[in-house]
């Protein structure tokens, strides 16, 4: 069985790079988390984990992680993403994420929606928000990233 995790980030990045990869490594970096082996989970946070502004994590740990990516090759093209984090002390709370062609202010106000969605229905109420997003204007390969990380 795996730990619980009790703390928590929001990050977010940009990077440009010669191919997608490089484009979304140099986006994680952009993030502080580029020395780190995400693993993607869904989106629940656990009662009571704490908010910390910066997670301090050894280089290639295993970090799960609830995160958007998008990535363009059209030059111009305006990518965002963002994550949101809804709480309701003391219970769990719930992540949201969104990635796409689209600006920072709309992947903002999408994560918003989702988790005030998330929440009716499971019946709760929100108390509390907090939204990290990120926005890149593509120069040749281009990718926008949002993440929370979680941490122990």
């Amino acid at each position: 069985m795996l730990p619980i995790p009790t703390r928590f980030a929001l990050v977010a990045g940009r990077g440009e790079g010669l191919k997608p990869l490089a484009a979304f490594d140099n986006a994680l970096l952009d993030a502080g988390i580029g020395n780190l082996n995400l693993i993607r989970v869904s989106s629940i946070l656990p009662p009571g984990a704490q908010r910390m502004e910066r997670l301090v994590i050894p280089p290639g740990s295993l970090v799960p992680a609830a995160y958007g990516t998008v990535t363009s090759t059209e030059p111009g093209e305006i990518i965002a993403a963002a994550v949101a984090v809804g709480l309701a002390p003391p219970s769990y709370g719930i992540i949201m994420e969104h990635a796409g062609r689209t600006t920072r202010d709309e992947a903002a106000r999408i994560v918003r929606e989702m988790l005030a969605a998330a929440f009716a229905a499971r019946n709760m109420e929100l108390a509390v928000t907090e939204v990290k997003a990120v926005e890149h204007k593509v120069v040749h390969t281009g990718c926008a990233l949002a993440a929370v990380l979680l941490w122990y």
